[in-house]
C-alpha cells in the first residue's frame, strides 16, 4: 500500500501503471511539497501519541506507588482519582488549593469550622478564597457538616477501623501524633497529583489573603511560633499548621526524605519538631528553596501581632483545650469586626489591637 499518496486509485497491486506514475510524481516530481508535509503531521501525531501514553502511564505509576491512606482500599486509583478530581474543581488557575482538615468535635455547631469559615466572610477580599477551599473531613459526622455548609469536602479515614476520629485530639497524645503523621502523609499526595497546596489549621482566622507574603521563588513557605527576622533563616521553628507548598520533584523528595527521617528519632517525636531539625541539611540536599512568614503578617498567639493594619492571619497557637481556643478566637473575630467597623483614617493611623488571649495565654 502506497504510504504518501492521497489518491483512493493508488490502492493496487506494486506492478500497477497508475501506482508507478503516481509514486514517480511524488518523488521526483515535488520531492519539496508533499512528502515534508505529510512527514511532519505524521511526526507530530506520533509525538503527542507518545506524550499522552507517557502522561498515562506516569498518571498510573503515580496511583500505583501511593501508599494508601483511607478507607483500606484495594483499587488505589479510584480514591485517588476522586481526590485529583476534587483538588481539580477546588484549584486556582496555578493549580494551588487551600486545605484544612476537621473531625467531628471541630465541625460541631459554634465551633471552630463555623469560626474559621466567618474569619474569610468577613475579611478583606477573603470571601472568594472559599471557592478554593478543599475541606478534608475524618469522620462521617465532619463531611456531613462540611457539605451542609460549603461545596469541596472530601473523606478521609486514617488507617485504623478502631481508631476515634470523631473526637478532639490532645496535644502530644498517641492519637494526636498519628493524626499529625498522616496529614503530612496526606499532603505528600497533594503533591505527587500535581497540585500546589496551602495548608491551614483549622484554628486560624483568615483577614487577607496570606499568599501576598509568600515569594515567588519560595518552594515551602511555613510560619514560625517565634519569627527571628529573617524569612530565610533555618534556625526559625516551623510550625506545620500553616504551610505553602508547590508541587516540584524537589518538594516530593523533600517530603519523603522528611517522612523517611522519623526513623532517626525516638517513638512519639511529632513531625514538626523532625522537620525543625532536618530543615536545613535537607533543603540543601534536593535544592529546596524555604521561607519563613513574619508573625507580623501571619501571626499568632506565640508571638502576637500588634498591628491589625498589616495581619493576614491568626492562628491559636500556644494554646490547647479546644474550648480555649473557642473562646480567644471569638475574641480575635470581635476585634477585627470593631477595627473593619472604623472609619478609614482611624484605621489609618492605628492604634488598633487584639484583646489578650485570655485562657490560651495568662
Amino acid at each position: 500500500m502506497p504510504m504518501f499518496s492521497d489518491d483512493p486509485s493508488s490502492c493496487v497491486s506494486p506492478s500497477s501503471p497508475s501506482r508507478s506514475k503516481n509514486m514517480d510524481w511524488k518523488v521526483r516530481g515535488d520531492m519539496n511539497r508533499p512528502l515534508p508535509v505529510f512527514a511532519f503531521f505524521l511526526g507530530a501525531a506520533l509525538t503527542a501519541a507518545f506524550v499522552f501514553l507517557g502522561a498515562t502511564l506516569d498518571v498510573n505509576w503515580r496511583f500505583s506507588e501511593m501508599a494508601v491512606w483511607g478507607n483500606g482500599a484495594r483499587d488505589e486509583a479510584k480514591p485517588y482519582a476522586e481526590l485529583a478530581e476534587l483538588l481539580k474543581n477546588a484549584s486556582m488557575e496555578d493549580n494551588t488549593v487551600i486545605v484544612t482538615s476537621i473531625n467531628q468535635a471541630y465541625a460541631a455547631p459554634g465551633s471552630l469550622l463555623d469560626l474559621f469559615l466567618e474569619s474569610f466572610r468577613l475579611g478583606e477580599g477573603t470571601a472568594r478564597l472559599l471557592d478554593h477551599l478543599l475541606i478534608v473531613a475524618v469522620d462521617p459526622g465532619a463531611l456531613q457538616t462540611c457539605r451542609s455548609v460549603h461545596r469541596h469536602c472530601y473523606l478521609l479515614r486514617p488507617d485504623g477501623a478502631a481508631a476515634d476520629t470523631g473526637a478532639e485530639k490532645h496535644y502530644m497524645t498517641a492519637e494526636y501524633l498519628d493524626m499529625m503523621w498522616a496529614r503530612n502523609r496526606f499532603q505528600l499526595t497533594i503533591l505527587e497529583l500535581g497540585f500546589n497546596f496551602l495548608f491551614t489549621d483549622i484554628d486560624i482566622l483568615w483577614f487577607r489573603n496570606p499568599m501576598r507574603h509568600i515569594a515567588i521563588t519560595s518552594d515551602i513557605a511555613i510560619a514560625s511560633d517565634y519569627f527571628n527576622g529573617d524569612p530565610d533563616g533555618l534556625h526559625n521553628l516551623p510550625n506545620g499548621g500553616f504551610l505553602y507548598v508547590r508541587s516540584k520533584n524537589r518538594t516530593v523528595e523533600f517530603y519523603r526524605r522528611w517522612r523517611a527521617a522519623r526513623r532517626q528519632f525516638p517513638p512519639g517525636t511529632n513531625e514538626q519538631h523532625i522537620l525543625a531539625q532536618v530543615q536545613a541539611p535537607l533543603t540543601g540536599q534536593v535544592g529546596v528553596r524555604m521561607q519563613f512568614l513574619d508573625t507580623a503578617n501571619c501571626g499568632g498567639f506565640c508571638q502576637l501581632s500588634g498591628d491589625l493594619r498589616r495581619v493576614s492571619t491568626m492562628h491559636a497557637n500556644c494554646c490547647t483545650g479546644l474550648p480555649n481556643k473557642v473562646h480567644d478566637l471569638r475574641s480575635v473575630l470581635r476585634d477585627w469586626q470593631n477595627y473593619t467597623a472604623a472609619p478609614r483614617e482611624l484605621r489609618r493611623r492605628g492604634g488598633y489591637g487584639w484583646t489578650k488571649p485570655g485562657r490560651c495565654i495568662r
